[in-house]
Order: structure tokens, then C-alpha cells, then sequence
């Protein structure tokens, strides 16, 4: 055997005949010919071995790295024929071309039937040597290459079929389930049942209200091994499916569990891309850990909770909105992540995504409903209050105009009846006059009874929180302060103390002040409402962006029957500033420096 002078280049990179590690063995008895075949595919950049007896290649073969054998017929230890169909059986996808000096059809028709893939006799041409591997080591690469696409393509149709069965298992709880939190836990159930993805553990981190940090707020699985063990034992026992979970779910709430417990410990910073966690939501891309590392810093915290160091962090979002991440890992059975359930958990998740944003969506409706139902309540409660209130301040207005108009006349009808009486002697004049002495008396009785109601407005009082009564004046005016582009900007501590008012008299007040403040800013605004302790009382500040009061009217605004409205008969904070010296405090009207006016009113918080 002569080799050519210029042998065609093998341009590996394009042909990637071999994969790593793979070789050709080179089986023969002489070891003059083993070595040259050797020695000439090496230099092609084909990794081969000398193999000098049966024995030798079935130790080689047991390796499982041999891609081609280039056997012989003759050896001293084996027929190479006979050999053929035990190397083809253990080891299927290993290709074998038949080497003789024997060129007979009969021969080569038997090595053929028995799975050679070719045949070649000796002495043999480099040349053609090269070019029936290099066709057969092609062929079988497209054949491993294509047996690998049907896998992958096997696997794409379970992970699909496997995703649409929890796709429609799911559809029918998401449709059920409107609290977040059950809705919640069906995802996750989902994500670690059997039956859906199959991942042991999966924990779920939500935007909090400002969007500014991940906390953790439910979890599915085991905290320990020993928990998995159990949990598992308990599954194959009661033979649980996906459909009897999400039923026991509707039927009987999860109760909190230690899982929940460890995953609400986690609070981490929602910064795009400050840790793995906020670069997966703000990227809206899996990221995956191994042994603790990321292309993104790995949060301490959590690793500490999850006492696992190789997790994915999947984001939760919907067109409007990222909503959070879940974490999944395989803590008890230490598989590695396979890209089709990856592929898998982000087509869930982009569903669940959307079976989120609904259940927030329900909450504001019920809140806004809730809300509604409130301001209906306060509305109607506070229509009969301002009714009262009005025919109050009216009736103690019209019955100190009629004392003071009245009682002059009537006293000196009174007097002269009664001095014409003690001079006239006649039995029926005096008899008249007597009974109109009496007709007055009773009228002046009477008029001191209106005066007397007319002062004594006293207030019923109880235990109040004047923020609560605040929002309930705002709610009041609400849907009018959108229509007019007035926003609200509370400033109110929570831990202001309580205060004794009667909650109808003080209530009344606040709405009259809102309404004002509405009133004066007919082109919209900001409606400041501060609450804050001072001086050993309560101060309420209902402040607007409007065109403030003129001083000429602030110094009378608080007149009985003074207004400047073509409605209305002035009474209103005349009345208000009486309910709040009835309650001991002050009220004190002022214009803004920032522009605007300021109603200020102190109230004890001891009466």
C-alpha cells in the first residue's frame, strides 16, 4: 500500500465527522498495516487506535467512544465475520467497514447482510480508503444527528402535549378561583405536581405597592428531606392527581406552612438588574443558577432561605405590568434542568402571568365596590346629618330673631295689661285684661324655651379617629374632585391618638370645609388634608390650591347670614366654627403663603 503524494483535506470544522472523543479502530493482525492506517488517518485528523485482536476490541468497544471500526477478517483470535454481527448488537451506532484480502462477491455480500457498512480488499488505496470513511462516518453522523432531532422533537411534543393538559386543568381553576392567594397556590401546584411540571419545590416573590422590592409571599414543597420524603410517600398512597389538588384547594384553604413561613422572609431590592432576581423581572428572561453563581449577583438572603445553591428565578408579567418572579428547584431529587421543562415553565408562567393580573384586577373592582358601597352609606347618613344640621342652624338663627324681635312688643303688651288691669274697675274689662296678661305671659315663656333650644346644640360624644372621618368627608366628594382634576394628598400619621367628639356634629364639619375647598378651586388643584398632634390636641388642615379669601371677607366670613354665594344663607361656618367651640377647640381660616386657602381647626384629645 502506497500513500497518494497530496491527500484531499478533511476540513474538520465544516465535516464534524467525529464527536469528542470518538474514535476509529483499526483491527488487524499485523501491525505493519495497523500502524500505516493509523499513522494516515491521524494526519487527516482522525483520531484512531490499533487494535490486534477480538479481544482487544471488545475492551475497546466497552468504552463506547468507537464511531467507526475498520476491521479484518483474519484474526488470530476471531473470525472478523463472525465477530460482526456481536460488535453491530452491543454496539448500534458504531459503524464497520469489512477489511480482507480476499476479494470475493460471496464474502463481501455476507459481511454486507450481517451489518458491514462497506467492504474493501487489500490492498487498498488510500484514496478510497479515505473517501468510503469519510462517506461513512457522514452517513452515520446524519443518522445520529437525525435520531437526535427526532428525540428533541419527541420531547417538544410531550412538553407540549404535557403543557396543554396543564394548560386546561389550570383554565378550569383560574376560571373558579378569584383570590389571589388560592390562585396563587394553584399555580404553584401546578408547577410541582406530577401531573404539570414536576419541579420538587416552587416559590413565588410579588411586586410590593410601589414596586421598589420582591417579597416573598407563598411556596409549594418540602423544607427539608425528610418533609419530601413523606410528602411523596403520601402522594403514591392516596393516589392524588392534579384535578384532586386544585380540588382540595377550592374545598379546604391551605393553612400556612413552613415553606410559606421561610419564603416570606425574603424581601429583596426590585432594582433592574441590583440582583438576579429584579435582572430576570426587569429583563422579562429565565435566569438559572448553578452551585451558587449567575450572570447576575445571586442574592445572600436567598440562598440562605432556599439552602439550595442551583434554582431558576422565572419572571411573572403581564402586558401592563412585571407582577414578580418564581423560584422552582429539584431540592430532593437533584435533577438537572432540562431545557424543555425551562421552555415549559415560561409558557406556564405566561399564563399564570395573566391569571395574576386578573385576580388584581378583581381586587380593585371589590375594592372599588367596597369603597362605592361606603361612600353610598356616608352619602345617605350624611344627607339626613346636613338636613338636621341645616334645620338646626335655621330654627336657632330664626328663634334668636324672634326673641330678640319679639320680646320688647310683647313685654310692653304684657305691662300695660296688667297696669290697665289694677286701674280699671270693671269685673269683664279686668276679667280681658288678666286673660291677656296670661296670653303673653305664655307667648314670653315659650320664646325663652326657643332661646334656651337655640343655645344648647350639645354634642354626643365618642371615642372617634378624625383621619377615618376625614376619608369618609373625602369619599363624599371623590367622583366630583376627578371630574374637576383635584388630586388628594393625605398627610396623616397613623399613630395620631384618638379623640371624644360626637362624630356626626364633626363629620359635618369636615364635609362643609371639603366642600368649600372644592368650591374654590373650580379649575382643579390639590386638596392638602394634614392631621397632626399639637399642644395637647389634635390639628386638622384642610388646605387648597385656590384663589384664597380677600381680606375684607375673611374678617366676617365666620357671620351669621354673612355669604358671599348667590345660593345658600351664610350659615354654614358660622355653624362649624360653633360645633368646634362646643367641642372646646378652635377653628382658624387663613390664606395660604403658597396660595390658596387654610382651615385650621384644634381639637382636644382629652375633652
Amino acid at each position: 500500500m502506497t500513500e497518494p503524494d497530496t491527500p484531499p483535506p478533511l476540513p474538520l470544522s465544516d465535516q464534524d465527522l467525529l464527536a469528542d472523543g470518538e474514535v476509529i479502530a483499526v483491527v488487524d493482525d499485523l501491525p505493519d498495516i495497523t500502524n500505516l492506517l493509523v499513522h494516515f488517518l491521524q494526519k487527516r485528523d482522525l483520531p484512531a487506535v490499533g487494535v490486534a485482536s477480538a479481544a482487544e476490541l471488545r475492551q475497546l468497544l466497552a468504552s463506547g467512544k468507537v464511531a467507526l471500526t475498520l476491521l479484518d477478517i483474519g484474526l488470530p483470535d476471531a473470525d472478523g465475520a463472525a465477530l460482526l454481527p456481536e460488535v453491530k448488537a452491543q454496539n448500534p451506532d458504531t459503524a464497520v467497514v469489512m477489511l480482507t484480502a480476499a476479494a470475493s462477491l460471496e464474502t463481501a455480500l455476507d459481511c454486507l447482510r450481517r451489518g458491514a457498512d462497506d467492504y474493501l480488499t487489500k490492498p487498498v488505496r488510500f484514496d478510497n480508503l479515505f473517501n468510503t470513511l469519510r462517506r461513512i462516518l457522514e452517513k452515520r453522523r446524519l443518522t445520529l444527528r437525525n435520531r437526535q432531532y427526532q428525540q428533541q422533537l419527541e420531547r417538544v411534543r410531550q412538553r407540549i402535549e404535557r403543557t396543554h393538559n396543564l394548560s386546561i386543568k389550570m383554565n378550569g381553576a383560574y376560571l373558579r378561583i378569584t383570590d389571589l392567594e388560592l390562585l396563587a397556590q394553584a399555580i404553584l401546584t401546578g408547577i410541582t405536581a406530577l401531573e404539570g411540571l414536576g419541579f420538587n419545590r416552587a416559590f413565588m416573590l410579588l411586586l410590593n405597592d410601589d414596586s421598589t422590592r420582591l417579597t416573598g409571599r407563598w411556596a409549594i414543597g418540602p423544607i427539608n428531606q425528610e418533609e419530601g420524603v413523606a410528602i411523596w410517600q403520601r402522594m403514591q398512597t392516596e393516589h392524588l392527581t392534579l384535578d384532586d389538588l386544585l380540588q382540595r384547594l377550592r374545598t379546604a384553604p391551605p393553612k400556612e406552612t413552613p415553606i410559606t413561613r421561610l419564603v416570606r422572609r425574603i424581601s429583596l431590592n426590585a432594582e433592574a438588574n441590583n440582583n438576579l432576581a429584579a435582572a430576570a423581572l426587569s429583563q422579562r428572561r429565565m435566569l438559572l443558577v448553578q452551585q451558587g453563581k449567575a450572570e447576575y449577583p445571586v442574592p445572600p438572603e436567598l440562598l440562605e432561605v432556599l439552602q439550595e445553591d442551583c434554582f431558576a428565578v422565572a419572571p411573572l408579567y403581564s402586558p401592563e405590568r412585571n407582577l414578580g418572579v418564581v423560584v422552582v428547584d429539584y431540592f430532593i431529587s437533584r435533577r438537572d434542568f432540562e431545557p424543555e421543562k425551562l421552555h415549559a415553565l415560561e409558557s406556564f408562567l405566561s399564563q399564570a402571568s395573566l391569571a395574576i393580573e386578573h385576580g388584581y384586577l378583581y381586587q380593585a373592582v371589590q375594592r372599588q365596590v367596597r369603597e362605592l358601597e361606603q361612600i353610598t352609606r356616608e352619602l345617605h347618613k350624611n344627607k339626613e346629618m346636613l338636613v338636621t344640621a341645616g334645620r338646626y342652624s335655621a330654627v336657632g338663627h330664626m328663634t334668636a330673631q324672634l326673641a330678640h324681635n319679639l320680646r320688647n312688643p310683647m313685654t310692653a303688651i304684657g305691662g300695660t295689661a296688667r297696669m290697665l288691669a289694677r286701674k280699671l274697675t270693671d269685673p269683664d274689662t279686668r276679667k280681658f285684661l288678666r286673660m291677656m296678661v296670661s296670653e303673653v305671659e305664655k307667648v314670653e315663656k315659650i320664646l325663652a324655651n326657643l332661646a334656651h333650644y337655640s343655645e344648647s346644640i350639645q354634642p354626643v360624644y365618642e371615642t372617634v379617629s378624625l383621619s377615618e372621618l376625614a376619608q369618609n368627608a373625602v369619599r363624599l366628594y371623590q367622583q366630583d374632585m376627578t371630574q374637576q382634576g383635584i388630586a388628594v394628598c393625605y398627610d396623616c400619621k397613623e399613630d395620631t391618638p384618638l379623640v371624644e367628639a360626637d362624630p356626626k356634629l364633626i363629620q359635618q364639619v369636615l364635609v362643609h370645609l371639603i366642600a368649600n375647598a372644592i368650591d374654590a378651586m373650580p379649575e382643579g388643584g390639590t386638596l392638602t388634608l394634614h392631621i397632626r398632634s399639637e399642644d395637647g390636641g389634635l390639628v386638622v388642615s384642610i388646605q387648597d390650591t385656590g384663589r384664597g379669601i380677600s381680606a375684607s371677607i375673611l374678617k366676617n366670613v365666620t357671620d351669621p347670614f354673612f355669604t358671599t354665594k348667590t345660593m345658600g344663607t351664610g350659615l354654614g361656618l358660622s355653624l362649624v366654627q360653633r360645633i368646634i367651640q362646643d367641642h372646646g377647640g378652635t377653628l382658624a381660616l387663613s390664606n395660604s403663603a403658597a396660595g390658596g386657602a387654610q382651615a385650621r381647626i384644634w381639637m382636644p384629645v382629652n375633652h
